[in-house]
């Protein structure tokens, strides 16, 4: 009885083994059919175009394509490269977005000579890369760059398994003599001091398994490292470590994968590591923290120079290579801000993709993003040597305690004024030291918001109002108190002088509060209120007299938006960083179309922008032009508390704020701290091709130019002293003379409209 008992109870327990095994295997495979970073979402930049005629030598070429993805690995998904002298030879991969097939780029005299295809029956004027990886992203904010064996050096791969799993190509998952020897030697020691597993065992406890420890978590480990190395090759296995393994935290990331650790640690891809580099890496699995290299440097190099040791005991390395690897300094990439500085840009990406899909988007992703990474490191440079320059002028002012104030922060947003597209963005000057993104933080933008109310004072040509006013028209520049009904308002000029009669464009051209404040009160509080929330301002914006000198808070990223109104000829659209979302199977889950509405009459945009010209012409802007910047454009600086600049051509546009964290006054005008970091930006943008031509802003029918005297806003007469070109949405232009009698007027003169 008791021995059908006891086969009775080993038949159960094998059954259930049986269905526990089944039931695990079925979950595995499923995984593994998905991908093992299927819940991951891959973030892409803005593919580069290289054309024929480029300033690029060959070496600037390859670096592009390591940054692409692509390898010297022939069969390499993204695409593989062959350098020869003179040339090379790219071949997109099955993941290649370029459809022209294999070409020769040729290089001589310091560009790109000519772009054919390899067959040579084709001579191209463009060839498109693979759009660079930013970040590989999962839930659990972990970074990795994904890798395939194809393209993991063999170096690193000897590294790996000298270092972690001499017999992996060897053994089927589990190494039963390492295992004894470890048995024996804790047995002796009366201690746990060696480990037994294998690199598919920490594959499978990484992605599986949770950290605890027990006899349990320890045979299901055992089961699913048995079932990995039946469904994958050794290729396949080593792949999925190589991609999965934890390498130590940055920031707020977790670095996850060899292709990642090399970025963070080396600053350089993958592919281009060295002996020294790969034993460095394959030495921090065993202990990111303790190992790391940046705080415990001669900890990492023992590790590193250990790892070296076995490759040579193992037979990768000759005596000479590992001699001189273990003499190599570690060369450690600084922690560098630009690595980072994307980030505040993928923080923005992951909000809009929440919202796009309504939550986090479930499964494996592509996301190509709107980030151009020429205009993006244009960007990182000019705001690292404009804070330099602000800092400057703040140690200036603060002699008795130069460190005082502290550091002011900064944000840069510039996007295409005619999709929204978000190409380059900087919201703060290190990320690993405050991850708020300044782009989205809330301040009063002084007098960035003044155009807002000559645009709804201009509108008066085309909405039927009883009172139109133009550029010519003049408004009073004298101590003035106004009332909003509640209390009373007193603005005062930044200069705190005053002169008297001005026409709109010179008093938007000096920034002059008095006569700014008088308009908006002629136009009606609540129409400019009206207009700046059409083009995307916030609701909180309230109709009182302060709100013409920018009082109420906005973000540089609704400015940025809302000003593209000006450079769009009316038409305002959304901001936004993605530009396709599609699944991993390739199906297109999203493409972006331009959410535009319009705001302007086309002739009122013409009417600003010309006015947003003369503040760089003649005004508070002036200081974008001797800085060198040539190129057409308009712009408004302002200065609240803190310093802002916003402004464009017909191909870029770009917000620059400057101001404390805790809302200090900065005590610099915009014209001083957000003015040079744009004009530096937007002559790095100009010297891009993409950004380097740029036109005038075309003139629309019912805008008509005239010659008008500055001081009176009247047709400029034959004595006039100060004669300007202006113009007029077409039957709003003067009709009188100018009749000043400093200008030899005697009586009132007018021409007949055409």
């Amino acid at each position: 009885m008791l021995y059908r008992l006891g086969l009775l109870l080993l038949l159960a327990a094998i059954l259930t083994g049986f269905f526990f095994y089944f039931r695990l295997t079925r979950i595995i495979d499923q995984r593994l059919a998905e991908g093992p970073f299927s819940t991951s979402t891959s973030i892409m930049a803005e593919p580069r175009t290289l054309s024929s005629g480029d300033a690029m030598v060959l070496e600037d070429v390859v670096q592009l394509l390591r940054l692409s993805g692509y390898t010297t690995a022939a069969g390499n998904p993204a695409g593989w490269f062959d350098q020869r002298s003179g040339t090379v030879e790219i071949f997109p991969g099955k993941q290649a977005i370029e459809a022209a097939g294999p070409v020769r780029l040729s290089f001589a005299s310091g560009k790109i000579a000519s772009i054919a295809t390899l067959d040579g029956r084709r001579e191209l004027q463009q060839y498109r890369l693979n759009p660079p990886l930013l970040a590989n992203l999962s839930e659990a904010r972990e970074r990795r760059r994904l890798v395939h064996f194809a393209s993991i050096p063999p170096v690193l791969v000897h590294a790996v398994i000298s270092a972690e799993d001499k017999r992996f190509f060897q053994h089927g998952g589990l190494d039963f003599s390492r295992m004894f020897k470890a048995a024996y030697i804790d047995l002796k020691d009366g201690r746990k001091r060696e480990g037994a597993s294998t690199l598919t065992m920490q594959l499978a406890r990484s992605l599986w398994l949770n950290r605890g420890k027990s006899w349990r978590r320890k045979l299901v480990e055992v089961l699913i490292t048995t079932h990995l190395e039946h469904k994958l090759s050794k290729q396949q296995i080593f792949e999925d470590y190589a991609n999965e393994i934890y390498l130590g935290q940055r920031g707020t990331y977790s670095i996850n994968g060899f292709g990642e650790g090399a970025r963070v640690v080396f600053g350089k891809d993958l592919s281009q590591i060295d002996t020294a580099q790969a034993a460095l890496l394959a030495g921090l699995v065993r202990g990111p923290s303790y190992y790391n290299p940046m705080q415990y440097p001669e900890r990492a190099r023992q590790r590193r120079n250990l790892v070296l040791s076995l490759m040579y005991r193992n037979g990768y390395l000759k005596e000479s290579e590992y001699r001189d690897a273990a003499a190599t300094p570690l060369r450690i990439a600084p922690e560098s801000a630009a690595y980072w500085a994307n980030s505040f840009f993928l923080g923005l990406l992951n909000t809009e993709l929440r919202t796009r899909f309504g939550g986090e988007p479930e499964g494996s992703l592509w996301v190509y993003s709107t980030l151009d990474p020429e205009l993006q490191r244009a960007a990182e440079a000019s705001v690292r040597s404009g804070m330099e320059l602000v800092d400057q002028q703040l140690r200036k002012r603060s002699r008795t305690n130069p460190g005082s104030r502290g550091r002011p922060q900064v944000a840069l947003i510039a996007l295409d004024p005619r999709t929204g597209e978000i190409k380059a963005l900087v919201g703060g000057r290190d990320y690993t030291t405050s991850q708020l993104n300044h782009v989205l933080a809330m301040r009063q933008p002084g007098s960035v918001f003044k155009p807002f109310v000559y645009a709804a004072a201009i509108s008066t040509a085309v909405d039927g109002a009883k009172q139109v006013f133009t550029p010519a028209s003049l408004l009073s520049d004298e101590p003035t108190t106004f009332y909003d009904g509640v209390k009373t308002y007193e603005p005062k000029d930044f200069d705190s002088e005053f002169t008297g009669e001005v026409t709109l464009r010179t008093a938007l051209a000096h920034s002059l509060n008095i006569p700014t404040v008088s308009l908006a009160q002629q136009v009606g509080y609540r129409r400019v209120v009206a207009l700046a929330r059409q083009a995307g301002l916030n609701e909180n914006i309230a109709p009182t007299p302060s709100v013409a000198l920018g009082a109420y808070e906005t973000t540089p990223l609704e400015i940025a938006g809302a000003y593209t109104m000006f450079a769009n000829r009316g038409v305002v659209v959304r901001p936004t960083t993605i530009a396709m979302v599609r699944a991993h199977d390739g199906t297109v889950l999203y493409r972006r179309q331009p959410e535009a509405h319009k705001v302007l009459d086309p002739r009122v945009a013409y009417v600003m922008v010309s006015m947003l010209e003369e503040v760089l012409r003649s005004g508070t802007g002036a200081g974008v032009r001797s800085r060198g910047f040539t190129q057409p454009a308009g712009g408004k600086t302002g200065t609240s508390r803190d310093g802002w600049f916003a402004g464009f051509t017909d191909e870029l546009l770009c917000v620059v704020w400057v101001g404390f964290d805790d809302n200090r006054d900065l005590d610099l005008e915009g014209a001083r701290s957000a003015l040079p970091i744009w004009a530096d930006f937007m002559k790095r943008a100009s010297g891009l091709r993409r950004y380097g031509v740029v036109h005038y802003f075309e003139r629309p029918a019912g805008v008509v130019p005239k010659e008008i005297c500055a001081d009176s806003g009247e047709l400029a007469g034959s004595q006039c002293p100060n004669v300007r070109d202006e113009v007029f949405i077409e039957g709003t232009e003067p009709t009188a003379v100018c009749n000043l009698p400093e200008h030899g007027g005697v009586a009132d003169i007018t021409v007949d409209r055409p």
